[in-house]
């Protein structure tokens, strides 16, 4: 083989291994978790003798002349391939660690915010990273529960901005509005429900089971609107959504009745009153007593008695597809689903959920369960446009809904 083209071909294998090796070699040291120590020392060690060899490399077609022996068609071609693949191992490792940290905090906050994929940040950060991120993303709710009696029902008089006008303005004996506006460049939905009496919890019919979708519970329960409900149990995400966390209540009766361990939330319902009810560390029997009639268990609290909760960065969920409840002050019952893009890297964060409620006037809001679950229906028609894990626009079965019954 031509000398020249021998070190031609040196050149394109060292620089391969060379940013091959790096990029292992980059993420090993900042994480054990995909790298381990071994293998990020044998990358090194591959790394130095890349390095060797692309010297040589050089030496060899400094020395010799330019054989036509490699057509200059085949070596263009080879060159732009592996110029694009150094491109693309620079363009990961300063996405994963240049100066600029906004996929950083995306990808900490959004994976370990779930319960079974926090895997994917562990691949890339130490614990040290991970915890400087969430420290600078949470969510401090305090220990207030709501005071209902905020919650007037007094006839609100004039608009006092376009929010205002958008919630007040229906057409006579209308049960409810749906309003539609964009966050994060995703599509959102916010219903106004003028009559509270006419919300409750829906359950899937397989309850501790599986659960269904919310668009065949709303149907077979005479729903018009819906909305997913409470997180449920859902280990290695492939559970059939029969088992949901915490408390449930329906129509004053406790169907579930298990301890919530998160520091995030606690019991989201409506008391007997039609108000709006946030309960921390209570059991079923203690919400019986505080007067609640249809409750689930999800969190964070976005709002309690009109003071948002002291949310840094983004809350520390990520961001993702939303649902979220709330009450304003006469009465009025905001429902927000927020759609997530086809690759499920934006959607809405907690601080977008919980601005958003502010702005429509909520006294008390929460979060509800999110990502594939969330769903809004009307008239047992699916309006939003949820995405499941495998990118499929599919939402999945839930155990409890909160629906809107004429």
């Amino acid at each position: 083989m031509n000398t020249k083209k021998k070190g031609i071909i040196f050149l394109w294998v060292s620089i391969f291994i060379i940013f091959t090796s790096l990029t292992f070699f980059i993420i090993g040291c900042n994480s054990s978790y995909l790298v381990t120590d071994i293998f990020r020392r044998i990358a090194l060690a591959i790394l130095i003798l890349a390095c060797i060899l692309f010297a040589y490399s050089i030496f060899l077609i400094v020395r010799f002349r330019f054989s036509k022996s490699l057509k200059k068609a085949k070596m263009l071609v080879i060159s732009i391939l592996l110029g694009l693949y150094v491109l693309g191992c620079s363009s990961f490792l300063f996405i994963l660690y240049g100066p600029y940290d906004t996929f950083r905090t995306w990808l900490i906050t959004t994976a370990m915010a779930t319960m079974n994929h926090q895997y994917y940040c562990k691949w890339f950060y130490s614990d040290e990273q991970i915890n400087a991120v969430l420290n600078e993303n949470y969510v401090a709710e305090g220990t207030e529960s709501t005071d209902p009696s905020l919650i007037t029902f007094d006839k609100t008089e004039g608009y006092a901005n376009i929010y205002e006008r958008q919630i007040l303005e229906h057409e006579e004996d209308a049960l409810y509005k749906i309003i539609r506006f964009k966050v994060n460049d995703c599509d959102a939905y916010l219903a106004a429900v003028y009559d509270a009496s006419k919300i409750s919890v829906g359950v899937s019919k397989y309850l501790g089971v599986g659960g269904q979708y919310v668009y065949d519970m709303a149907k077979q329960q005479n729903a018009v609107l819906a909305i997913n409900g409470g997180g449920f149990y859902d280990p290695n995400y492939s559970s059939t959504g029969g088992n949901p966390l915490g408390v449930t209540i329906k129509d004053g009766e406790v169907i579930t009745d298990e301890t919530y361990s998160s520091n995030n939330g606690g019991i989201i319902g409506f008391n007997w009153s039609n108000q709006l009810v946030l309960l921390r560390n209570a059991d079923g029997n203690e919400a019986l007593d505080a007067g609640i009639r249809d409750a689930v268990t999800m969190g964070p609290f976005l709002i309690v008695n009109g003071n948002m909760a002291d949310i840094k960065g983004n809350g520390g969920w990520g961001y993702a597809a939303r649902t979220a409840i709330g009450q304003r002050a006469d009465g009025i019952v905001l429902m927000l689903v927020v759609d997530s893009n086809e690759f499920r890297t934006k959607g809405a964060s907690i601080k977008d959920l919980a601005e958003i409620m502010e702005r429509y006037g909520a006294v008390n809001a929460a979060n509800l369960d999110g990502g594939t679950s969330s769903a809004m229906v009307e008239n047992g028609k699916l309006i939003n446009d949820p995405i499941d894990s495998a990118l499929r626009h599919k939402t999945r079965g839930i155990p409890t809904m909160f629906k809107v019954v004429p």
